[in-house]
């Protein structure tokens, strides 16, 4: 059983930055890629960013490209998202994803595990 906990959600003023983390335990963290998802209210999951299993590739969204910045640290177990220049419309629950596989998917019904969401909230 994989346990995933996402943190560091928040409420932020717009141009503003977090970071958000995600710990996951329960199997080598190391055999799993990993991305970040979104959801608005009354929005379907959107895709955010994804990493491979080593770091070596990763891929963001366009809505998030040059603003966000995906990586991890496998020594640590580790996944993080940095988020700056934030605006009000990227206030979502942000959810982290596993997969057992090597490359980066885009589709929420690739990942395996998912945690339960934090908050991030932007005001204008």
């Amino acid at each position: 059983q994989v346990q995933v906990e996402e943190s560091g959600g928040g409420l932020v003023q717009a141009g503003g930055s977090l970071r958000l983390s995600c710990a996951a335990s329960g199997r080598t963290f190391s055999t799993y890629a990993m991305a970040w998802s979104r959801q608005a209210p009354g929005k379907a999951r959107e895709f955010v960013a994804g990493i491979s299993r080593n770091g070596e590739m990763s891929y963001h969204a366009d809505s998030v490209k040059g603003r966000f910045s995906i990586s991890r640290d496998n020594a640590k177990n580790t996944l993080y998202l940095q988020m700056s220049s934030l605006k009000p419309e990227d206030t979502a629950v942000y959810y982290c994803a596993l997969r057992t596989g090597t490359s980066v998917r885009t589709s929420s019904g690739a990942y395996d595990y998912w945690g339960q969401g934090t908050q991030v909230t932007v005001s204008s």
